[in-house]
This record gives structure tokens, C-alpha cells and sequence, in this order.
């Protein structure tokens, strides 16, 4: 019982802290101008679903009569039974609460002093405007990190190989590639993307001085991401145990064909959410790119804030990394659960 109550209370609190939060939120939309049909239907409605916890308050009070029922009657299991279910039904109402809450300290933040929040940095009228730049700007973006995921892959594989180069003879190569990870996994991606699209450029070697900003940026990523990568390959590498390679060395295969035939294969299939998970990593570092001054979404979000005096922009670009980024975060999310059923058949 005084867990029901209690959960009553901490959900009629909240609630009201909640309907206090719309109703401000009414008068804000008032003072822009923007309380039409459809704004105050979707006030009424989120209205409504605040009231959702306190089904699970009065379906907490209605587990315990029966609880107490059936401990009238004696049933001790059953009364078992109905207080478990009371004390499921109260937790539930306090998460939701919970869960309201914090949507109304979000609120809250958005619409404190007149709107200053929502028109510093969600101001539609802005956003609706600049949207076409920002998103024609954003596919420079998403070239640098399409071509560059596709390069480091190929050179975290050779990396992470070449520290698997085996006996006295791989030991050179072992000892470089060792370097180039320790070196790439040190260096900040800021810097290396502003040493390599400056420094390339200022050399004036004869070709390579007139390639273009992205290009300079993919390089220094691909040049940054295999480090992580070469040691996220040499994990799965290394995780497929000895006795597969010491049968196939007994087969009669190389060292280089055991691991295309053999290593290889399962280590990718073991390391793919971990490499996707770089790879979203490696998306949202092409928002370097703009210390070298290529007009990705960025760059173009920033002309856009200093001639507006306001930050819109800047959010309709941290939309767009989100919006992309979702979708592969929940594929990682995917292939973990598979990997996971897999493991436990």
C-alpha cells in the first residue's frame, strides 16, 4: 500500500508540473502567433496522454484489494500474486512519470524567457528558409565519409595484416605498421585533416597541389580511421582461435592464403558492429573538413549563423547527422542481437 500511494503521489506532482509546462507553452505559442487549430489539437492531445500513468496508479490500488481478498480468503498465492502485480503497476507509474518529466523540464527549457531558446535555435521561419543550402552543402559530407569508409576499409585491412606479418622476417613491417597505429591513434583528426589540407598545398608538389578540399579531407580521415579500424580487424584477427590456423597451415595452405580462406572471413563477420560503429564515428568527423574551408553543411550552417545572428542552422545540420546516423545505429543494434542469438543456439 505504501508503495501504490506513493507512486500516486509522484505521478499527480509530475502531472501537474506537466499540465503547468503546456499551459505555458499555449501562451508562448500565443505570444508568436502560432496557436492555431493544429497547435492547440496537439496540446489537447499530449493533454490527454499525461493522464496514461495514472491508469497504472489505479491499476496498483486495484491489485492490492484483490490482494487483500484473497488474503481474507486465505489464498496466500494468490494474494502473493496480486501484490507482485500492485508493486509491477506502481514502478511502471513512477517511469512514466519519470519519463514525463523530463519531457516537461525539456519543455520548460525550450519556452524559459519568451522563446529566447526555441529562437535561438529551432526558429522555423529560418530553418524553412536555409534548409536548401544546408542540405546541398551536406552531400559534400556525405561523399568525404562514403568515399572514405570505403578506403579505410581496405587500408585497416592491410594494416591490421601487416601486423600480423609472421617471423623475424614480418618483424619490419610488424615494427611500421605498429607506428603508423600508434602515430594516427595519437594525432588528433583536426589536425591531421588541417596538416594535409594545408601542408600538401603548400609543398607545391606538381599534381597533388591542385587536388580539392575534399579530397584533402578524405585522405586525412581514411589516413586517421584505419588506425582505430586496423585494431578493431586484429581484435577479430586474433579472436578466431589458433587451432583453425594450425589446420590449415597443415592442409597446406600459406600464411596469406589461411588468412583469405580462413581468418578473414569469420574475423568480419565477428567485428562488423564495432566497425559500424566507427564508421558512424568517422560520419560525423567530416564535420572537420570546414578548418580547410570546403563548403560542406557545416561551413554553409555558419555563413548562414553569422549573417542571421541566430543558430538554426547550425541545428538543422545536427538533424541531419542524426538523421542519418539513427538508421545505422539501430542496424548495429541488429546484427548484435543476431550475433547474440546466434552464439546462444
Amino acid at each position: 500500500m505504501p508503495l501504490a500511494l506513493a507512486a500516486f503521489a509522484v505521478s499527480a506532482a509530475i502531472l501537474l508540473f506537466a499540465w503547468f509546462t503546456l499551459t505555458r507553452l499555449d501562451l508562448a505559442l500565443t505570444t508568436l502567433e502560432a496557436n492555431g487549430t493544429g497547435a492547440r489539437i496537439i496540446l489537447i492531445a499530449i493533454g490527454l496522454c499525461l493522464l496514461y500513468p495514472l491508469r497504472f496508479t489505479l491499476r496498483s490500488f486495484g491489485a492490492l484489494r484483490r490482494s487483500r481478498r484473497a488474503l481474507r480468503g486465505m489464498n496466500v498465492i494468490e494474494a502473493r500474486v496480486g501484490a507482485a502485480a500492485a508493486r509491477q503497476s506502481a514502478w511502471i507509474a513512477v517511469g512514466l512519470s519519470g519519463a514525463v518529466l523530463i519531457g516537461a523540464l525539456v519543455v520548460q527549457f525550450f519556452i524559459a524567457n519568451n522563446l529566447a531558446v526555441s529562437r535561438t535555435f529551432f526558429y522555423l521561419p529560418l530553418i524553412r528558409s536555409t534548409f536548401g543550402d544546408v542540405l546541398g552543402a551536406a552531400w559534400v559530407n556525405v561523399y568525404i565519409f562514403t568515399v572514405s569508409e570505403v578506403l579505410v576499409l581496405i587500408w585497416a585491412l592491410v594494416i591490421a595484416i601487416a601486423r600480423q606479418a609472421p617471423g623475424p622476417a614480418g618483424r619490419p613491417i610488424r615494427m611500421i605498421a605498429t607506428a603508423y597505429t600508434d602515430i594516427f591513434r595519437g594525432l588528433p583528426a583536426i589536425i591531421n585533416v588541417y596538416l594535409i589540407g594545408f601542408g600538401i598545398s603548400l609543398t607545391g608538389l606538381p599534381y597533388l597541389k591542385d587536388w580539392s578540399s575534399p579530397t584533402f579531407a578524405i585522405i586525412a580521415l581514411t589516413l586517421t580511421s584505419s588506425a582505430y579500424v586496423a585494431e578493431v580487424y586484429r581484435a577479430g584477427i586474433e579472436s578466431i582461435h589458433w587451432s583453425q590456423t594450425a589446420a590449415s597451415r597443415s592442409l597446406g595452405l600459406s600464411h596469406g592464403q589461411t588468412l583469405r580462406f580462413v581468418v578473414v572471413p569469420q574475423a568480419v563477420r565477428r567485428i562488423l558492429p564495432p566497425l559500424l560503429n566507427n564508421f558512424i564515428g568517422l560520419q560525423k568527423d567530416t564535420a572537420l573538413v570546414n578548418v580547410i574551408g570546403a563548403l560542406d553543411a557545416f561551413n554553409q550552417a555558419k555563413i548562414i549563423a553569422s549573417s542571421q545572428f541566430n543558430l538554426s542552422a547550425v541545428s538543422t545540420v545536427a538533424f541531419l547527422f542524426v538523421l542519418i546516423t539513427i538508421p545505422q545505429a539501430r542496424f548495429v543494434d541488429r546484427l548484435i542481437e543476431r550475433q547474440r542469438r546466434a552464439s546462444q543456439a
